[in-house]
């Protein structure tokens, strides 16, 4: 499973909240999210890994995947459930934990403290990602695809965002800026004074 354990003995950042951190292609979750595992000393678990792992077990490139994912509930199913139970047991730990994939937020559900979403104009994710492996066609093919099967298997409008708690477009800060608003989201969180987060709908896998 593609899990990150931090190796940090002494960490930045002291809590035991249940974080998930969503976004499309090119948002910057990646280099948030190993950044505050670093930080807070905790592991995290990226969809977007288990995703690509599935790839390669089948020898087939991410758009070759996501074609076949169209075809098919299966492959979703199955990563969204195995998310899913991830995010039951973490979310009963009471240990700092980290969940990244698009339907993370959903897919936790009540059980996560702190729920984020990412994004930056398109022109700006279409160069952070110049480098990988995905194009930008492929790019584009994912987000319409992935956008659709989430509607169709669970009626879920990925572009409802009122249940997030933080809303960031990381466009406008640098990698550290985007860090230290979490960072101070996080520091500053205080249970007795919470007045009660969105409730997210529920997921019916």
């Amino acid at each position: 499973m593609a899990t990150t354990e931090s190796a940090t003995s002494d960490p930045e950042i002291e809590t035991t909240l249940f974080i998930t951190v969503s976004g499309p292609p090119g948002c910057g979750a990646t280099t948030l999210c190993e950044r505050l595992a670093d930080a807070i000393g905790c592991p995290y678990v990226s969809g977007g890994d288990i995703f690509r792992e599935l790839a390669e077990d089948r020898e087939m490139s991410l758009n070759q995947l996501t074609a076949k994912a169209d075809e098919s509930d299966g492959i979703d199913r199955a990563l969204d459930q195995r998310l899913q139970q991830i995010a039951e047991k973490w979310g009963m730990a009471n240990k700092p934990f980290i969940l990244e994939s698009r339907l993370a937020g959903w897919l936790a559900g009540d059980r996560a403290d702190l729920r984020i979403w990412l994004d930056a104009p398109e022109d700006v994710r279409l160069e952070r990602i110049e480098d990988r492996m995905e194009t930008e066609a492929e790019m584009r093919v994912r987000e319409v695809s992935e956008a659709g099967r989430y509607q169709s298997y669970y009626d879920i409008d990925i572009d409802d965002r009122e249940f997030y708690d933080l809303n960031i477009n990381t466009a406008r800060w640098g990698k550290e800026g985007v860090f230290e608003l979490v960072r101070t989201a996080i520091e500053e969180y205080e249970p007795a004074i919470d007045e009660g987060a969105f409730r997210t709908p529920n997921v019916d896998l």
